[in-house]
């Protein structure tokens, strides 16, 4: 076991087909040693002999796949002054590319005493800790194509590897609740029929279940609690013994790749499993603590804490920088992966304590040759002061719009004063996005996410019901602008089920319709509830796993979501590229790209738009005036569409537009019967004539007849 030199660089553990480089980062160590576990879990100690740049590496022959491993970090103990090391306690390797097992918990974990938060513990921990694990890199790519799908022809479907395919009765039990059951034929044929384009799977980095969930008995199932930023979870594996379920996420993505389905990873780079100053020594906090995390300048025995979870990582730190930057380019490289959403991604733009748009961070993202090129999504808030950044991330980026969803919750559920910014909301938020030279594409338009409620029990509940959680109704968003439409939870009533069932497809067909990209949440196109619970995050159980007995049930639902992204992928009006302008399109002709109308058929004014009891608005869009060019550098022209919303609790006879904006008008969607271009209908009606919007609903009216 005398290792060679090796190099410091690729970090992490490095096959090449006949032996091993490792290398560790650590300015604060004295000395590394890398700890190779056998099959019964004895432990073998070897000291890395090489250190370049705070780099600790050395190489071993005859070290491959599936070896088990982690590291003792020798150094400075002196919490009050940012250095945690302690040989004591088995280190995961940050750059593991796989790690087997989760955590066991045991006090030997934590680098004080229970009771005695001042004492040093120098129990071993390894017994207790996941183990790293090197991998085989080699995979046949040979016959993959990443889709690129342009972002306004993007369909996005937010997605739990677990959750998704737990209960599909179709799926082998052994497949269930891993990489393998997504890509499954069956779960990849729903996708195709739902118009989706792009999966975003819910946090894939390895995680574990924090020690107060544990002792609860309940687990951590969002997987908001990253422990190793380049390994696939291994649990999502239905091999995961001997790092398979690396070549496992592979062959989902390459099967995802084949039915033109981009892959997007949902990524927690700004905080990680170790928690605060009272967490566990797992990683980083044990390797170099001070470079890897925020301390507070003063009392660095604490943590800078934006994320809520108890620490936030240093994206201060050239190091930190590079291992997130490394872990992009390797999910893009090696993986195949076509893009990320960032949680809580304000927090990775705070270099000092203010939230800064210029951060080296998006400086080195703008740069990178490979991550620049791949789909990047901001959750822009994080909860630290100022941390609510809608609309003020860089021009590459694009942002999960929280206003886009409260907008149209409020709308549809009938709040006052909405009509003004709920038409810039559906056209694509331009007051957002526009003046830094960003698109509509910018704008990833949701109604419901992971985080709340479901898009049934948005329509089914008043107030969040999570006593399955265990903390007395206290975790969970209170505001969350629903309406249950006059029964809380589940009910019998006729009238009420076709309320629900109306506004279900209203929520749905304005987030489809909308300029921006959409996103759908897993099982929300049938149905899928979960009892009234707004924070499932540590109920990896059928209170959030998606019950696909609903598929059946509800398969109208499912045919009316995927008529409408059908619907919107025909028609570039409902997809623009660029802004509505709200002039005209052509010298000398007075009819614009959008124009905006009351029930009655008048031009929206300022006073209608200040109109604290508007319900009702009519849009017209101009199929003539869409500013693109195809790929054979043709105008882009389309059919024009009049798009009336009715919030209203009553019905409304609507007056369509005068016959300079068309000569009569079909209509082609209508929320309140749940159809989609189907000639049945109705006959056109002509311009100025009358339309009975029922009340909260939505209709689409095509421009026919006329030159």
């Amino acid at each position: 076991m005398r290792p060679w030199p090796g190099t410091p660089y690729p970090l992490g553990a490095t096959y090449d087909g006949v032996g091993t480089n490792f290398a560790l980062f650590s300015e604060v160590a004295d000395e590394v040693e890398l700890c190779l576990y056998d099959d019964e879990g004895k432990e073998t100690r070897v000291r890395l002999p090489e250190v370049d740049g705070f780099v600790h590496h050395g190489y071993l022959i005859g070290i491959g796949p599936g070896q088990h491993y982690g590291y003792r970090v020798h150094g400075p103990f002196e919490p009050e002054h940012g250095p945690r090391c302690n040989p004591n306690k088995l280190l995961i390797d940050p750059y593991a590319k796989a790690i087997s097992n989760g955590v066991e918990w045991d006090e030997s974990l934590f680098g004080y005493k229970f009771g005695e938060p001042d004492q040093r513990n120098d129990q071993d921990s390894a017994p207790y800790v996941p183990k790293s694990v090197v991998v085989n890199p080699f995979f046949d790519w040979s016959n993959d194509r990443a889709p690129k799908t342009p972002y306004n022809e993007s369909v996005i479907y937010e997605a739990h590897v677990r959750g998704l395919t737990m209960n599909h009765p179709e799926i082998p039990h052994r497949l269930r609740g891993t990489y393998a059951g997504i890509a499954h034929p069956v779960v990849i044929d729903h996708l195709t029929k739902l118009g989706v384009t792009a999966i975003e799977l819910m946090p894939v980095h390895q995680f574990i279940t924090d020690h107060g969930l544990a002792e609860k008995g309940l687990r951590n199932y969002w997987g908001y609690n990253t422990i190793g930023f380049f390994a696939p979870h291994d649990l999502y594996a239905a091999m995961p013994d001997q790092a398979n379920q690396v070549q496992e996420f592979k062959g989902m993505v390459r099967a995802l790749h084949e039915a033109n389905i981009e892959v997007i990873l949902d990524v927690v780079y700004n905080h990680t499993a170790e928690g605060n100053h009272l967490g566990p020594t797992l990683s980083m906090r044990g390797i170099d603590n001070e470079a890897y995390y925020r301390l507070v300048e003063d009392d660095k025995q604490h943590y800078m804490d934006y994320t809520g979870t108890g620490n936030s990582l240093n994206v201060r730190s050239p190091h930190t920088l590079q291992l997130i930057m490394d872990s992009l380019r390797y999910w893009v490289t090696e993986m195949h992966v076509d893009g990320f959403r960032f949680d809580l991604a304000a927090t990775l733009a705070r270099e000092f304590y203010d939230v800064d748009r210029l951060s080296t961070f998006f400086d080195l993202v703008q740069q990178d040759p490979v991550v620049s090129q791949v789909k990047l999504i901001a959750e822009p808030w994080d909860v630290g002061p100022g941390g609510y950044q809608v609309g003020n991330f860089p021009p590459l980026w694009t942002e999960w719009n929280g206003k886009y969803r409260d907008t149209v919750r409020d709308f549809w559920r009938g709040e006052p004063a909405t009509l003004g910014e709920f038409a810039s909301r559906v056209t694509g938020s331009s007051d957002l996005y526009q003046q830094d030279g960003r698109r509509p594409y910018a704008s990833i338009n949701f109604v419901t996410a992971h985080d709340g409620f479901t898009l049934n029990d948005l329509v089914s509940y008043n107030d969040k019901h999570n006593e399955a959680n265990g903390e007395d109704g206290r975790d969970g968003a209170d505001d969350n602008r629903s309406w249950n439409c006059g029964v809380e939870g589940p009910t019998d009533d006729p009238e009420v089920l076709a309320l629900r069932g109306r506004q279900r497809r209203n929520l749905l067909a304005t987030m489809l319709l909308s300029q921006g990209v959409p996103m759908l949440l897993h099982g929300d196109e049938f149905g899928r509830t979960q009892q009234g619970n707004n924070n499932v995050y540590c109920q990896d159980s059928d209170i959030a796993w998606v019950d696909w007995a609903l598929a059946e049930e509800n398969a109208d639902l499912i045919e009316f979501t995927s008529a409408l992204t059908a619907f919107r992928k025909q028609h570039p009006v409902l997809r623009r590229r660029r802004f509505f302008a709200g002039k005209p399109i052509r010298s000398g002709d007075d009819l614009r790209d959008i124009a905006w109308f009351t029930p009655g058929g008048e031009e929206m004014t300022e006073h209608n738009w200040g109109d604290d009891f508007g319900r009702c608005v009519i849009a017209f869009l101009n199929g003539e005036g869409i500013p693109d060019l195809d790929q054979r550098g043709m105008r882009v022209v389309d059919d024009s569409f009049l798009l009336a919303f009715n919030a209203h609790h009553e019905d409304i006879e609507a007056t369509l537009p005068e016959e300079s904006y068309g000569p009569q008008w079909t209509v082609v969607v209508d929320t309140a019967t749940g159809a989609v271009q189907i000639p049945e209908l109705g006959e056109p009606i002509p311009a100025g004539g009358k339309l009975t919007l029922v009340a909260r609903s939505l209709v689409v009216l095509q421009r026919t007849g006329g030159e």
